[in-house]
């Protein structure tokens, strides 16, 4: 299991180098990468965030690997942080990892997988949540899960389900499985495709303080617009680290 688990967080080792999919290198810190995940997982995570007909450049002025934000437009690319050396490094803890739930728990917390997309096509996509999304897949599919069971389960922040979590924030975590644990939920869908927002309409109860904060009020609202699932788990993951969003004192001052 371990192996083939790892299959899922080593598939797009060419996205962080640059490389084409036809073209990619076979091997990577040691190890073997760019392999094809068992069970179509690959392919129906990626239904989950992008069309699958024929790519066309969605943005005409970003045509690489670096992940657009959408909360800011701006490129996730950073010259001062995101040297050769700094992120072959990186990379390489990620990749290179042998225990396939170590693996997982890195790419919850990696900052260099969310610098970049997982298609230059749809530069707004993640690729740290593309592959969380594709490990999840595969963990309810070689559990004998079909999609249609499978739901989008919100749990307590720092309740990390070993594969089957796919964010992990202050607040809150989410997860895809088919036990909720009494916990909120919402059925992913019939069949993988861009269904976000139609899911988090229907969690049974939401983790966000609508009724009272504005910056939890705008999440909200944007998350019910947005399609795309990776695009989606990146925009959560980036408007609680939003320089802007203010943060709450710690305790009351006299």
């Amino acid at each position: 299991m371990n192996d083939v688990m790892l299959t899922a967080f080593r598939h797009d080792a060419h996205k962080f180098t640059g490389e084409s999919h036809d073209d990619a290198r076979q091997e990577f810190a040691g190890v073997s990468v760019n392999q094809t995940v068992p069970q179509g997982a690959d392919g129906d995570a990626a239904a989950l965030s992008r069309p699958q007909q024929k790519q066309e450049q969605t943005v005409p002025t970003h045509d690489d690997h670096y992940r657009l934000s959408l909360l800011t437009g701006e490129t996730a690319y950073n010259p001062g942080g995101f040297s050769r050396a700094t992120t072959e490094s990186e990379v390489s803890n990620l990749l290179g990892i042998e225990d396939a739930e170590t693996a997982h728990e890195r790419w919850i917390k990696s900052d260099v997988a969310a610098a970049f997309n997982e298609s230059v096509y749809h530069p707004y996509t993640s690729l740290k949540f593309h592959t969380l999304l594709v490990a999840a897949l595969l963990d309810n599919y070689r559990a004998d899960h079909e999609f249609g069971n499978l739901r989008l389960i919100v749990d307590t922040a720092g309740d990390v389900v070993p594969f089957r979590t796919v964010f992990d924030g202050d607040r809150f975590a989410l997860r895809i499985d088919v036990s909720t644990d009494g916990n909120p939920s919402a059925r992913l869908g019939s069949r993988p495709w861009r269904s976000w927002a139609s899911t988090w309409n229907r969690l049974t109860a939401h983790p966000l303080d609508t009724d009272r904060d504005k910056y939890d009020m705008t999440l909200d609202a944007n998350l019910r617009r947005i399609q795309s699932w990776s695009t989606a788990l990146q925009y959560i993951e980036d408007f609680a680290d939003w320089s802007y969003r203010p943060h709450k004192p710690t305790e009351e001052i006299a």
